[in-house]
């Protein structure tokens, strides 16, 4: 997500750096106000006492969920890559729908604060809760790498700092930021602060959108022409499927496989998954998700414009040659309309949504830790007193925010979207299967969980280091570098960039073969109780501190 401001003549630092100051002291201000309604229990520091509206945790949700990539990748698909790059929307939009029909209720009348409550329900507590923080842990840590090292990318450039000291500088006052939100606000100032994000990217994509209609007479069908003669003999395929995807039968089967762990991916997201605690009700959290898919679904319907818009406007070689390539699609296209000020505050925007995305990806790793590794492993569940966990929640923030810090520099300048790649596959083949299989098989017990989450992990992991991602892309004419994360190296010997079409697979088979193969039975008494509360909410936790 490095983005543009040495590919825009003209960008404002100082401006910029205004409009990213006003944005942070607005949201810290709000942060401590709510923090100040909070009580000092688990409950109200992990899901905000369940306190929040459908409606409030809906927009929190798609806060949470339109993450920088969705803003800035999926616009420069399209332009650069038209109908293929839509795509991208239409199966992030679509794993809502399976996040609805089959998680959202069910987990929130199962768990209480995290994945690990769910399948420690019927399942034995310490190893199913150990391997639900892993898993949780490797998900929330590729992700944070991918943002923070965006984070650096987009800020560093928009202020003209192009040293590897100065980025490294930038990327530690965001972690700082971010921390500051988690350990300050808890739950509750963190999905303020995505509230707040998700009402300014979808206003700001939204006005964006008006604009570039306005241009081309409100008339779709002319803007896709424009951009179609804006991008001369490439662009004749702008409309057409197969310009990024169809050149191969290998290259149609990737899509395929990035597909699948797209669609499944966000229904066993951590920090979505926790979402749904933050609301008093099941009822609600059905809402919610009502809600985030209205709004996901309206974002993703302006970004068709705008990367078409990018396309007409812009041009796609312009878009190419700036530094973020596709990435700078959408902040170039607010300096062709609105110039300097209107890219200042969609760099803002983008900014903020960073900000909100990382916060959520931390307090779900430091819940994660504290209540299933700490509290039930480490304790046995025997906590002193009602504050031991959430002061070990709040360590544990520091931690992987100063983690996430360090990883980002490291991160920085590398391949962002092999970082979210691997955590939408680690989440489809680690999570999903796991909770599926704990909600709706009575035979399924702890060998099973086991197998599939440790399983599930550790195929995706090595897929990926052994795919082409990592290495042995041949070179880029126009860059002089291999597309691959490592330059001038070649130990890739699986094909495809995603693994999601054979970990998923395979990590649903472990599940299976871990259970059958056991010696353990399950409890059928206890599957039918989690089964009559998962449907009905009898029984269901409260989100209340306990």
């Amino acid at each position: 997500m490095t983005v543009l401001a040495q590919g825009v003549e003209g960008s404002n630092p100082l401006l910029n750096i205004s409009i990213f100051g006003v944005f942070v002291v607005i949201t810290l201000a709000i942060v401590v106000k709510v923090s100040r309604r909070a009580t000092s229990g688990a409950s109200d520091f992990y899901t905000a006492g369940g306190g929040f509206t459908g409606q409030q945790n809906g927009i929190a949700i798609s806060g949470d969920y339109l993450s920088a990539a969705s803003f800035l990748g999926i616009a420069g698909a399209i332009a650069l890559n038209g109908y293929d790059g839509f795509l991208y929307s239409i199966g992030f939009l679509v794993a809502w729908l399976v996040a609805l029909l089959l998680v959202a209720e069910l987990l929130r009348n199962t768990g209480r604060f995290t994945m690990g409550d769910v399948l420690a329900f019927r399942m034995r507590q310490r190893p199913v809760r150990a391997a639900a923080a892993t898993s949780t842990l490797a998900v929330s840590f590729f992700y944070l790498l991918a943002q923070m090292a965006g984070a650096g990318g987009l800020i560093a450039l928009l202020l003209h700092v192009t040293s590897k000291t100065g980025q490294a500088l930038v990327i530690a006052i965001v972690g700082a930021v971010m921390i500051a939100y988690v350990l300050i606000g808890g739950m509750r100032g963190t999905s303020w602060v995505q509230i707040i994000k998700a009402v300014l990217l979808i206003a700001g994509a939204g006005i964006m959108t008006l604009w570039v209609l306005g241009l081309s007479g409100f008339n779709l069908s002319a803007l896709l022409g424009d951009a179609v003669a804006r991008g001369g003999e490439a662009g004749q395929t702008l409309l057409n499927p197969g310009k990024q995807y169809g050149k191969t039968g290998l290259s149609k089967i990737d899509f395929l496989s990035l597909a699948l762990a797209l669609v499944l991916g966000t229904a066993g997201l951590p920090h979505i998954l926790m979402r749904f605690y933050t609301v008093p009700s099941a009822k609600e959290a059905r809402k919610s998700v009502v809600w985030a898919i209205w709004l996901i679904g309206l974002f993703y319907l302006f970004t068709l414009v705008l990367g078409y818009g990018a396309g007409a406007l812009v041009g796609p070689d312009a878009i190419k040659k700036a530094p973020g390539a596709a990435n700078s699609a959408a902040p170039l296209l607010a300096f062709e309309l609105g110039g300097p000020v209107l890219l200042g505050i969609i760099a803002a925007v983008a900014f903020a949504t960073i900000l909100a995305v990382v916060a959520g990806l931390t307090i779900t790793a430091s819940a994660s830790f504290a209540h299933d590794i700490y509290a039930n492993v480490i304790k046995r569940g025997k906590v002193d007193g009602k504050d031991e966990e959430v002061k070990v929640a709040r360590i544990t923030a520091v931690v992987i925010g100063i983690v996430a810090i360090l990883g980002g520099i490291l991160a920085n300048g590398q391949n962002i979207a092999f970082l979210v790649a691997l955590a939408f596959a680690v989440a489809a083949s680690a999570n999903l299967p796991t909770i599926l299989y704990s909600l709706f098989w009575k035979r399924f017990n702890t060998s099973g969980a086991l197998w599939s989450i440790y399983g599930g992990l550790g195929i995706t992991v090595v897929l990926i280091i052994f795919s082409p991602v990592v290495s042995g892309k041949p070179v880029d004419a126009a860059t002089g570098r291999s597309p691959s994360m490592l330059q001038g190296v070649d130990f890739s010997w699986f094909p495809l960039d995603n693994p999601g079409l054979v970990s998923i697979p395979l990590s649903f088979l472990l599940g299976y073969l871990g259970t059958v193969l056991s010696k353990e039975i399950a409890d059928p008494g206890k599957y039918a109780e989690m089964e009559v509360r998962a449907l009905t909410g009898v029984g269901a936790e409260k989100a209340t501190a306990h």
